[in-house]
């Protein structure tokens, strides 16, 4: 099964037993083995394509999805941002790292 779910403000296809990289949770609280449900679930389907997914208005009513939350804190690739001004001797770089919540999908219900 499949489903997409909206998380962090956007939104995220998500398949059983894969391990992904969620916006930090609970402020980097989140302990490793707690799991997490989201109700905030936009479609369903399932991976064979036997069946018509289903598609919520904007969420479906009962459907969640439960996930285990692998590593609190993990962060993301080193971005750079350079700023530079032609002539004038000005030159900055600065970076950012994104902290993530590293969790696995345990369960589809819907």
């Amino acid at each position: 099964m499949y489903a997409v779910v909206q998380e962090g403000g956007g939104q995220r296809m998500v398949r059983e037993n894969d391990v992904l990289l969620f916006d930090l949770i609970d402020e980097g609280l989140a302990i490793a083995g707690n799991k997490i449900t989201i109700d905030k679930v936009l479609i369903v389907g399932s991976a064979d394509g036997k069946t018509e997914a289903k598609i919520g208005m904007p969420y479906i009513d009962g459907a969640s999805v439960i996930v285990e939350v692998i590593e609190g804190v993990t962060k993301g690739d080193k971005i750079y941002i350079q700023k530079f001004r032609r002539r004038k001797g000005y030159r900055r770089r600065t970076g950012h790292r994104q902290r993530y919540t590293k969790v696995k999908v345990l369960s589809i219900k819907g």
